[in-house]
């Protein structure tokens, strides 16, 4: 059984795209082009890959199989050429990263300002995920790494842990929690919270910890990052729990009062999630020495 990658990369762009056409557009192909390489795959596989219909494609059960097979196959390829690029060097390639809200909004964009500046020839594709989606993507070869806080169920996976950060509650100056030196998240739900945006890991995490209790989480605006979070505690408008390293940056600036959360899983280490560190092209692990210099 032969394979042609030009066949697989041309089947993972339209198994990630709504409609064999837009698929097919990202392949550089007409869409009769494309439906004839998709009709030829599945005849020599001797099976169905796609449900058609006027509104687009999906995924037959097999199909799905051969999205994470080719997913894996043309990540290899792809780190071939990076290893002998400049003679298997980090200073060129394609890095694509799936990682949580903290990471994106926090401390990824320095550390990858630094790192860019250095390697001219080196490309990012930054995506802000879900925990549960971070593990998956690992897995099936969609990223090269990934990012996450807090525990890690990655059966198949290499965890490397890097640092340590805590959830915090932020309230403003004068607020009648504002003298406790520590508060339950139970204690908070009495108060509207400044909350993140959905689909933000840390707002899902949150909320699933409020649904273990029984309990609802007011939100009385949602916002995307932790300054504009900070910006609105400090205004009165309501409080907010986020990383104690974004409270403290923001706490030199704003009158904002940060207080513990007495919670077990306050505490959250980060860590950099890989199928196989050695398998990864020298840029991918430049970047993880460049987020983990002591280890």
């Amino acid at each position: 059984m032969h394979f042609d990658l030009a066949d697989l990369r041309l089947f993972i762009h339209i198994g990630e795209s709504p409609s064999l056409t837009q698929g097919a557009r990202r392949a550089h192909l007409s869409p009769a082009a494309a439906s004839a390489r998709i009709k030829a795959l599945e005849a020599q596989l001797d099976t169905r890959l796609l449900y058609r219909d006027s509104r687009g494609v999906e995924l037959t059960p097999a199909g799905h199989t051969l999205l994470t097979h080719a997913r894996l196959v043309m990540r290899q390829v792809d780190y071939l050429k990076a290893e002998f690029t400049q003679f298997g060097g980090d200073s060129a390639g394609h890095i694509r990263i799936f990682a949580n809200t903290t990471a994106v909004t926090e401390f990824l964009p320095e550390v990858l300002a630094g790192f860019l500046a250095q390697r001219p020839g080196v490309t990012v594709d930054l995506q802000e995920r879900l925990s549960r989606d971070i593990v998956r993507g690992v897995l099936d070869g969609s990223t090269d790494m990934g990012i996450i806080a807090g525990p890690v169920e990655a059966s198949g996976l290499q965890v490397m842990h890097f640092s340590t950060d805590r959830l915090v509650l932020i309230v403003p100056a004068g607020h009648e929690l504002a003298s406790r030196r520590q508060v339950t998240l139970k204690q908070t739900l009495a108060y509207q919270h400044i909350g993140l945006h959905d689909g933000s890991t840390l707002l899902t995490f949150l909320r699933d910890q409020v649904e273990r209790m029984g309990e609802t989480l007011a939100l009385r605006i949602q916002l995307s990052g932790f300054e504009a979070i900070c910006r609105m505690v400090e205004a009165g408008v309501g409080i907010g729990i986020i990383p104690e390293s974004s409270a403290s940056r923001h706490s030199h600036t704003m009158n904002l009062v940060t207080i513990a959360l007495d919670e077990p899983w306050a505490e959250r280490e980060r860590s950099i999630l890989v199928r196989e560190l050695e398998a990864l092209p020298g840029t991918v692990r430049a970047l993880i020495k460049t987020l983990m210099p002591g280890k």
